[in-house]
């Protein structure tokens, strides 16, 4: 099976022009720096200590800052180097302000590209975060004898039955890790299975994720969600946007000054959803810089990236989209964070523990049908009390909790690294 993976991955490295081009016309990549991925590397490694963390995009590396925090404080660590695949994700890191960070593209999985990586920069320690598992780099990795965590490991049943289809191949790679920390008790039975050693359940790090700064919304349309009872409809996809624009002319009979806001996941497809949620006889406003916004509007529709935070931090009410269509659902985490009650649909496999646990404590709701949404929704539109400060409370202990044994678990291992 390796040999076959190394066949495929040189097969991609020979179609890798192809591909960037495409990528770089579509503007999914750096111009200037994604010759990273071929090893042309844009930082130099200083002499001492270098811990390296590598997660697949915004979430995996968001889910760590707090980590980083502590570590970049750490006088034994000379460089913290950290490693993504897509653009996104190298622009979250430039927002914090860490002294010893230095950010990399990941290379392309060629056994020779691997190499070369740890030869320039000889990690003493790396973690792989989540379900970013990359054969060729972890083999030479433990060739080198380097101590390998994965943390906040998330193996979901869908995930695990892909391994599965190479049983061998994924019992070789998984117990080359030193430690497992998995985020939830499912993931822990799943690394298990694949033949992971040493596995330890800690929990999801998202519940401790550092805030971000978060971005002002135009002042035009924080008036408009002070005069009115806002919603907040985030990462929808197909059909999602129709259902919940049939929920706000519903509770627009009995809440006059409903607004509902709607983030789609891909926003692409703005123009489709406008059309469609016209054809709903619904008024629409698109999140455009200069334009006014009417009062009577129904359905603010948000057209652009990076507002999410903006929109959960004034509005209290948020249904979360991939959750009624078979997608798996959103984490959920970054509303509740927001001190948001959050609503979703039956399929949520991809995040079934979290939310779980967030429908116990009555911060989640699950809505499986249309009636049951609605319902649901008018019951916490029409709430007086503000439930908001209980629930950041409770999410901030939780976060504080498995940030602290986290890092209890991965200081064992630093201690003899560094």
């Amino acid at each position: 099976m390796l040999i076959l993976y190394r066949l495929l991955t040189c097969l991609i490295l020979i179609l890798s022009p192809i591909i960037l081009i495409i990528r770089l016309l579509k503007k999914k990549e750096d111009p200037k720096r994604f010759k990273e991925k071929f090893c042309f590397f844009s930082e130099k490694k200083n002499k001492g200590k270098l811990i390296w963390f590598h997660g697949a995009s915004v979430g995996e590396l968001q889910s760590i800052v707090p980590l980083i925090e502590k570590l970049d404080k750490n006088k034994k660590i000379n460089q913290i180097l950290i490693t993504s695949n897509t653009l996104s994700s190298s622009k979250i890191i430039n927002k914090f302000k860490f002294k010893k960070v230095i950010h990399q593209f990941f290379p392309i999985d060629v056994n020779f590209f691997s190499k070369k990586f740890l030869n320039y920069w000889k990690p003493s320690i790396v973690f792989f975060i989540d379900s970013e598992i990359w054969p060729n780099m972890l083999i030479n990795i433990k060739k080198e004898n380097i101590p390998t965590i994965l943390i906040n490991g998330r193996i979901t049943e869908k995930t695990f039955k892909r391994w599965l289809l190479f049983p061998n191949f994924s019992n070789m790679l998984f117990k080359k890790f030193n430690l497992c920390l998995s985020s939830s008790k499912e993931s822990k039975k799943y690394l298990k299975k694949l033949g992971a050693k040493k596995i330890k359940y800690i929990g999801n790090l998202k519940y401790s994720q550092s805030e971000q700064k978060i971005d002002n919304i135009k002042k035009n349309i924080l008036n408009l969600i002070k005069l009115k009872k806002v919603w907040c409809a985030s990462s929808t996809h197909y059909n999602e946007e129709k259902t919940c624009g049939l929920i706000h002319k519903k509770l627009r009979e009995k809440h006059k000054d409903l607004l509902t806001i709607i983030i789609p996941r891909h926003i692409n497809r703005v123009e489709s959803i406008k059309k469609e949620l016209t054809n709903l006889n619904l008024k629409i406003h698109l999140d455009e810089p200069t334009s006014s916004i009417d009062k009577k509007t129904d359905i603010y529709l948000v057209n652009s990236y990076g507002k999410t935070k903006s929109f959960y931090n004034n509005c209290k009410n948020v249904f979360l989209g991939g959750s009624i269509i078979n997608h798996g659902g959103q984490n959920p985490l970054e509303a509740a964070r927001f001190g948001c009650n959050v609503l979703h649909g039956k399929n949520i496999s991809n995040f079934e523990e979290i939310y779980e646990f967030l429908n116990k404590n009555k911060i989640s709701y699950l809505v499986k049908t249309k009636l049951q949404f609605e319902k649901k929704l008018d019951f916490l539109l029409s709430k007086k009390n503000n439930s908001s400060k209980k629930i950041k409370y409770r999410i901030n202990n939780i976060g504080k909790k498995i940030l602290k044994d986290t890092q209890k678990e991965i200081n064992f291992f630093l201690k003899n690294a560094i």
